[in-house]
């Protein structure tokens, strides 16, 4: 594919920095992908568990919480990542979401699942 984006500052996002950015997310998603298969994997019984003791009883109420969560964080980042791998396929990699405007290269390349430039990204933490 030999398709560019031009950021803000005239900045090219280059047929090789997108395929540098598709690999970087295909990585994400194979990380995410095995990092959910893990906290599966722990939810069943713990195999040094002779007893059979469900993970509430070998685990404390605090540690289940922070698994929860991170399993939460973990789904939420491969949604991200596989919507950015879908925004490469139909075209629309690199355009911002609210203001339509190419997000700027450096962004992209820190965060290749970014959906907003950094102006419009500033603007919707600042709203929350």
């Amino acid at each position: 594919m030999t398709h560019q984006t031009i950021g803000e500052r005239g900045e090219v996002l280059t047929s090789e920095d997108l395929a540098a950015l598709r690999d970087n997310l295909h990585e994400q998603r194979l990380f995410r992908q095995e990092q959910l298969r893990q906290f599966a994997a722990d939810s069943a019984f713990p195999a040094d568990d002779p007893h059979g003791a469900g993970e509430d009883e070998v685990r404390g109420p605090g540690q289940i919480e922070v698994r929860v969560k991170l399993a939460a964080s973990a789904r939420m980042v491969l949604a991200d990542v596989e919507a950015a791998l879908t925004r490469m396929d139909t075209g629309t990699y690199g355009i911002c979401h609210l203001c339509r405007r190419p997000v700027q290269r450096d962004r992209l390349l820190i965060v290749p699942q970014a959906r907003y430039c950094a102006r419009c990204q500033q603007v919707r933490e600042a709203a929350r």
